[in-house]
């Protein structure tokens, strides 16, 4: 706040005859914060005014200027809001009423106080000071502002100089010794200045009688410039004397600099030769060993990876300026950069000669591994390598485009390499699926020779591993398996002519575990892999390599680095993306690989997309959590999305196939083959997605299905000419209502409950269409009864109507003895048993329904017969038992 006061000084005030007196940093209350100062000034000049000034920065934040001002004397009230606390606002009563919020109490309080002394001191107008503490317009100002007020520039600020006492009583002496002082001011300064003229003559005097002392003085004063003159000469021989000493001194100090400057420039000139001989001198020992190291055994390796890493010490010394002018460092520099290259040379080509055995011995383990659903295990091969991580890590360093061509060289051989290991386990794994043991036989002697079941997979894969047959192909597809063995297909409509005994669990089981078993080998195959050139390539000390990189799409859908004119690998930006790099083009061949065998279990049966598709989202899963960005993870995830098009394509083939569905027009419909197929895929599914990752596929699957079977019920109950409408939606209905009961699928709870309205709607509308009117003329005789009252005659006296007197009603109910109720009722049986299905079982179900509306009429006549008939003794000539009896003897009957 100082700087800000003294700022406001000099820009503002000074300028304009004032000064500033008091600060205080406000803002309008109630409003956003703009925050401003308010002043408190006086001018310079008499007569003096005060005024209380409006100041705010300027738009651009860079200066202060002058808002607006206010005269002291129009201020009437100042208002602190309250006494006793703490409260940064207060209002200020001009023509109009300012209300200001202080950044804090303590600038109120000192502005609030130095308003209240300027009132004090300069206005006779006194302002009001409401809820201000008694003791704050009491106490002084503080010290910087006090003197603001008071102190300092008097002149400016006060009228006159007060008299002090002494000064008061010799004025009061002066005047009593005159009497006409007081009368006659003139002739009393008169005498004043007579006085004082007297006294002025007097000094003069006194000055002259004091001339001889003045003389002696002057004597004096001549007699010791004399002396100082004698000292001054003696001083000059002194200086001569030290002028031939300080000579000497600077002759002996220029001397011991020289020699103090050749002693520091020949211990300089020996740390420079020590730093040279220490940092850039190669032991013989390591000259031989990377000149002549043996980089096949394991001292051999481990002496030339030492003199790899002093020879690359010695090159990269940090020389001091100069070092690099010298002819000795020159000839040292270049005998290290030949060493380097040199051994450089020696060790890519040991490399690549072992890249090439290693290469042909795996080779030669392929037999043992043809029968065996194995992958032959690569860690031999990764050990002996990784003895040369460190010269590797040498050679990436100081050689790179060797690094890179060894690099280049490792994935053209491992590609070959892989690509036959990984085409003949893929072989193996589709004659275990497919069970032809003789093309087995033939494989394990002829492990490169295309099997029969390879060659008629590829006629249905194109490039990018997808189906290219037809539907109608995939369901005539057969696979022999030691004679001949029946046509696999699991769509459901496809199931339709056999029966849940003819699907073979086991081959199911049997692929699920092929499967299962490929994706364990694939797996750590590729992690090991992955580890291994992570490690030996040392891409965890990876930069960034100038260039481009370009990608261009494989023929096998990955992404490949396209070749420049540096090679291979180029400007890779990262580790992660160079090891994916080299994963894709060392294996290549498994996505279009796994996409053949998935095509494959697809055409063999499609429901094994099911569990193709829980295996794979849980490799998938796996590889994620491990590395989101790894090769595993990638390609799993690329081949996840061809099994998720299969699981689709199924699901689609079942709805299509539903609406293709035709019924018999002569027999009747029952449970419809898509309505039983659902329940077992359901049970099947249940089964397979335990727990699975994947669940919600399966319940967008299950939607899509059974929104499918909802839709055909109706449409096939629609088209049913021999079977009623009402008994193919029961009978349905009934069976899926029972099924979600069964597997309590919580996806498909609405459908559910959905099922179960409609099974009871229908049964409900079965039983009174069914049903009908079985005591026809006295329903009518009845219905003729309700007219009458309906139209307004009394329940009592609709006996007296002619057509419905007591002795029709008499004659309609001897029409209707137990006998031929039972014979109806027995004839009604036998024509919904010919409606419904045995399978359902819901005949009873029926039978009961049918019993209740029966009783439920039976009771509404008798009803009508007592309001209507009152007292006049008619019955029915059969009971409720009797009905009971006669339905329960039918149903037993038959």
């Amino acid at each position: 706040m100082t700087a800000i006061k003294h700022a406001l000084q000099r820009d503002i005030f000074t300028p304009n005859d004032e000064r500033l007196l008091s600060i205080v940093n406000v803002c309008k209350a109630g409003k956003k914060k703009k925050n401003c100062f308010l002043c408190a000034t006086v001018t310079t000049e008499r007569p003096v005014q005060v005024n209380v000034v409006k100041v705010k920065k300027s738009d651009k934040g860079d200066f202060y200027k002058r808002q607006i001002a206010w005269a002291l004397r129009d201020l009437a009230v100042v208002d602190a809001k309250d006494a006793i606390k703490e409260n940064p606002e207060f209002d200020l009563h001009f023509e109009k009423i300012y209300k200001w919020v202080a950044s804090s109490t303590a600038e109120k309080n000192a502005f609030i106080s130095c308003i209240w002394k300027l009132n004090q001191r300069y206005l006779r107008k006194k302002i009001d000071f409401v809820n201000v503490s008694s003791q704050l317009l009491e106490e002084s100002v503080p010290s910087g502002e006090n003197q603001s007020v008071t102190g300092g520039d008097e002149e400016a600020v006060d009228e006159y100089q007060e008299l002090n006492a002494r000064e008061e009583q010799d004025i009061e002496i002066m005047m009593e010794g005159c009497e006409y002082a007081i009368s006659n001011a003139e002739a009393f300064a008169e005498k004043l200045s007579r006085e004082l003229q007297v006294l002025d003559g007097a000094n003069i005097q006194s000055i002259m009688a004091s001339e001889k002392q003045v003389n002696i003085l002057m004597k004096l004063l001549d007699e010791a410039l004399k002396e100082v003159d004698q000292i001054e000469l003696k001083l000059s021989s002194y200086e001569e004397m030290l002028q031939s000493v300080k000579e000497q001194m600077d002759q002996i100090s220029e001397s011991n600099h020289l020699i103090h400057l050749s002693n520091t420039n020949n211990v300089k000139l020996l740390s420079e030769i020590e730093f040279l001989v220490n940092h850039m001198d190669l032991a013989k020992g390591h000259i031989k060993a990377l000149q002549e190291g043996d980089l096949a055994s394991s001292r051999g390796i481990e002496a030339c990876t030492n003199a790899a890493d002093a020879l690359l010490q010695c090159m990269n010394v940090a020389l001091h300026p100069g070092h690099d002018m010298l002819h000795a460092v020159k000839q040292q520099q270049q005998r290290f950069g030949d060493l380097r290259e040199q051994f450089a040379r020696r060790l890519a080509s040991h490399l690549n000669n072992v890249f090439v055995q290693q290469g042909h011995d795996q080779s030669s383990t392929l037999a043992q591994h043809s029968i065996e659903l194995t992958l032959p295990n690569h860690h031999p091969f990764h050990r002996d390598l990784l003895r040369y991580a460190k010269l590797m890590e040498w050679l990436k360093s100081t050689d790179y485009g060797k690094y890179e061509g060894l690099t280049k060289n490792y994935m053209d051989y491992l590609s070959r390499l892989y690509e036959r290991e990984i085409k003949d386990f893929f072989e193996v794994a589709k004659i275990k699926m497919t069970g032809t043991t003789k093309e087995s036989k033939k494989f394990a002697t002829l492990p490169r020779k295309e099997s029969a079941v390879k060659q008629e997979t590829e006629s249905l894969h194109g490039s990018s591993g997808k189906l290219t047959g037809s539907t109608s192909s995939l369901n005539k597809l057969s696979v022999q398996s030691s004679g001949s063995r029946r046509s696999q297909s699991s769509s459901l409509l496809d199931m339709g002519n056999m029966s849940a005994s003819d699907l073979d669990v086991a081959d199911r089981t049997k692929f699920d575990k092929i499967f299962e078993q490929v994706l364990s080998e694939l797996e750590p195959l590729c992690l090991a892999e992955q580890d291994f050139i992570s490690k030996f390539f040392k891409l965890q000390q990876h930069q960034n390599i100038p260039g481009t990189m370009a990608e261009t799409e494989d023929l096998d859908g990955g992404m490949l680095p396209r070749q420049h004119n540096s090679g291979v690998l180029q400007s890779i930006s990262s580790e992660k993306d160079m090891i994916r790099q080299m994963m894709i083009k060392i294996f290549r061949c498994i996505e279009p690989e796994l996409n053949n065998l998935i095509a494959l279990g697809d055409k063999i049966d499609s429901f094994n997309s099911l569990y193709m598709l829980v295996k794979m989202s849980h490799h998938v899963w796996t590889a994620q959590n491990v590395d989101p960005a790894s090769f595993l993870s990638t390609t799993l995830g690329n081949v996840l999305v061809t099994v998720k098009r299969n699981f689709d394509k199924c699901i689609s083939n079942q709805i299509r196939q539903m609406e293709e569905v035709k019924i018999s027009k002569k027999s009747k419909v029952g449970i419809l083959p898509f309505v039983a197929e659902f329940e077992e895929f359901a049970g099947l599914a249940e089964s397979i997605f335990k727990n699975a990752e994947r669940r919600g596929d399966l319940d967008k699957a299950y939607i899509k299905l059974i929104r499918g079977v909802f839709v055909n019920v109706e449409k096939v109950a629609n088209e049913s000419q021999k079977t009623p409408r009402d008994v193919v939606m029961m009978e349905n209905f009934h069976h899926i209502f029972a099924t979600l009961s069964r597997l309590k699928i919580s996806c498909l709870e609405a459908e559910k409950k959905e099922a179960k309205q409609k099974y009871t709607d229908h049964l409900q509308s079965y039983v009174i269409y069914s049903l009908g009117q079985p005591l026809e003329k006295l329903n009518h005789f009845f219905e003729g009864v309700e007219a009458r009252v309906a139209q307004g005659i009394r329940e009592e006296e609709v006996s007296y109507q002619l057509a419905f007197n007591k002795q029709e009603l008499r004659k309609v109910i001897k029409e209707y003895p137990g006998k031929e109720v039972k014979k109806g009722l027995d004839n009604l049986y036998k024509k919904v048993d010919k409606h419904l299905c045995e399978e359902e079982n819901l005949l009873q179900v029926v039978w009961h329904s049918m019993q209740d509306e029966f009783i439920r009429q039976y009771k509404h006549f008798e009803g009508l017969i007592a309001r209507c008939y009152p007292g006049s003794g008619v019955t029915m000539e059969f009971t409720i038992q009797d009905i009971l009896d006669y339905c329960s003897s039918i149903a037993q009957s038959h």
